[in-house]
Formats: C-alpha cells, structure tokens, sequence
C-alpha cells in the first residue's frame, strides 16, 4: 500500500470540511426566522395592548415598548486538522515495511446571538398622541376596508353631528341614543350593498379633505331608502351624494358630517370597563367600578370585548396577561371579542400614536 493510497481518505475529509466552513448559513434561516420572529412579535403586541387595557381599568399608567429593530446574528466556527507519519521499522534479517500513520480532526462551534433593540414610548409628544382624538379619516378607512360599521363606530366615535354613543365608565356613564345604534346598522346595510365609498381629495394648499360618497349606481329603492335615513339621521341636506368629514362637535352645517372621534386612551379606557374584575378589588378600591347597565330602550347591544379572568394560566387563549397575580384573556374561540380586538390595534397603527426617535445605529460582525 503506497503513502499516497493511504493518505487519500484523509486529506478529502479536509477539504469536506473545509468546504463546509466555506459555506453560507445565512439564507436557510431566512423562511424559518423570518415567520418565528412574526409571530413572537404579534403575540407580544396582542399581549401589551391587552395588558395595558386591563392596568387602565386597575387605574394604572399604560406603558408601551416598541420593538425598534430586530438583527438576526449567525457565527459558524470550523477547526480542521490533519497529520500523516511514516517510519521504516528494520528487522534483523531483512527490511521491514513502512509503519505509515495518519489523523484528523474536526470540530464546529455555532453560535446564534440575536440582538433585539427595544425602544419605550414616552414622553410628552407620545403622550399627547395617546390623548388626540382619532383623525376621522381612521375611522373611514376601517369602514372602507369592511369592518361591521355597527362595531367601528361603536369603538371609535363619541357622536356624529350630535347623536351621541353610549359611555360605560362609572364617571362618563351615558346610554347611547337609539338614533346613533340605527345609524350604525343602516351604515352597516350599506356596507354590504356597496353603496357606502370613501373619498379622499388634495386641494392646492396639500391639505387633505375626506369624504363620504353614496354613488349612485346600483341604486335599489331599498338602498335608497337607506340612505335617506342617514340623511334625516344626520340633519343633512338631502340630494348630495358626497359630504365632508370633520372632526368636532355638531356645527349646523347641512353639506358636512361632524365626527366627534375617540382616543386611544379613550377607547382603552372604555374596553377596560369590560374586563371581568373581582368585586373583591371593586369593593376594595383597586380597580375602577363600572357604570353597570347604561342601555336604554331599542340601544340594547352586546358588549364589545368578553375580557375573561381567572386564577390560572388559560390553556388556549387568543391573548393572555398576568396581572397583580390573575389571568386575564381573550378565548381563542370568541371570533367576535377577537376582530374586535384586531380593528383596535389596526386604529394604534392608523392613527400613529407611535412617536419614535431615531434608531440606534448597531454594527453587527460579519463573521
């Protein structure tokens, strides 16, 4: 057996590993981490946008942190060895052959450091969004992607042109005006009959102007009926098919609907008052009591989100939370607690209450 024959197999392991060394591991992580870090990080927001309800019902300040960059670190590290000897071993009598001896070795390190750059939101601008009146545009752009108007303004508005929404908090209690719950039905009808269209104009000055349009093709006796009503509704003038949105109190105006919107902490607030507290911590003044039964006559509605509580972690849960030692979440089974809750984080990033600072520059090792 000649040197070369027997060193073959030793040096193709080396250059095998060698090569391996040499390759990348980077875009095989890519359809893996990418969908993990997706989900990890919805989870957590589902989870700090509940958390923060149910602290706010506790009378306990919200508290936001933002994720701010996410920098997926690999280092694979390779060591390869490789050795041969050959010695010529003489007997008395006649030559020995040759004692050849070989080795290898190999060895890899792989290291996974993600570094995840977290940024709080604070601060007075932040605060400031967080008490800001959802622009009304938000609103619209919720109805205009289908969501049940019935519920959307329910959420997010406090009165159109003077017809008021229904408030539980113990110190705003107030029943919604049965006009206001017909409006949100009727909105709803046409809805689904596509006769109910977002508009959004640029005048010269760049300044945006929105409005609502009922086209009129297509037009049923039932659709028109529809959108009679919301006209008397609104105390608007009948005939036009396009009037501008603007946010305030009811000004009198014929031609322009007048969209008194919520804010962030109000809507938080109000979907607090749904959680389910023990009346223990009512009674002992931990957490805020609610106004109870605010309905009146024809207003009657579900509520919003079924926030439930208990002592131990739920197993299937659409988003859970400890807090101040309970659970509290929303079941994985309640469809309707669930896009509700959906179209809320949906008006957190319409209404971008989010006010960031610059992000922090990192450098990462190519290696």
């Amino acid at each position: 057996m000649t040197v070369q024959r027997i060193l073959r197999p030793v040096v193709a392991t080396a250059i095998a590993a060698a090569a391996c060394a040499c390759s990348s591991i980077g875009p095989s992580t890519v359809s893996r981490d990418r969908i993990d870090y997706e989900t990890a990080i919805g989870d957590s927001w589902k989870q700090q946008t509940l958390l923060n309800i149910v602290k706010l019902r506790y009378g306990d300040f919200p508290v936001f942190m933002e994720i701010a960059q996410v920098i997926a670190g690999y280092q694979l590290q390779t060591t390869v060895a490789a050795g041969f000897s050959a010695q010529n071993y003489i007997s008395s009598s006649v030559g020995g052959p040759a004692a050849i001896g070989g080795s290898t070795g190999v060895g890899a390190t792989y290291i996974d450091r993600p570094t995840l750059i977290y940024a709080p939101l604070t601060g007075t601008d932040f605060l400031k969004k967080l008490m800001t009146p959802v622009p009304p545009s938000a609103v619209l752009f919720l109805l205009q992607s289908g969501y049940d108007a019935n519920v959307v303004l329910q959420i997010a508005v406090d009165s159109i042109n003077g017809v008021r929404n229904e408030s539980r908090r113990a110190a705003m209690a107030r029943p919604a005006d049965a006009e206001f719950v017909r409006l949100g039905q009727v909105l709803r009808d046409l809805q689904l009959s596509s006769a109910l269209q977002l508009r959004i104009e640029r005048g010269k000055n760049g300044a945006e102007t929105t409005g609502v349009v009922f086209p009129p093709v297509n037009e049923t006796a039932e659709v028109a009926a529809k959108i009679a009503e919301v006209r008397r509704i609104l105390h608007v003038q009948p005939g036009m098919r396009q009037y501008a949105i603007t946010y305030g109190g009811y000004s009198g105006k014929t031609d322009e609907i007048s969209m008194l919107t919520r804010s962030m902490l109000q809507i938080m607030l109000e979907l607090g008052v749904l959680a389910q507290v023990p009346e223990a911590d009512i009674a002992a003044g931990r957490a805020v009591p609610a106004a109870g039964n605010v309905s009146s006559t024809g207003s009657e509605r579900p509520p919003l989100l079924n926030i439930v509580s208990g002592t131990s972690r739920p197993p299937d849960a659409y988003a859970a939370i400890e807090y101040k030692g309970r659970w509290f979440w929303i079941a994985d089974t309640d469809v309707r607690s669930k896009t509700i809750f959906t179209s809320v984080m949906l008006l957190f990033s319409i209404a971008e209450v989010g006010v960031r600072a610059a992000p922090p520059v990192v450098t990462v090792p190519a290696n």
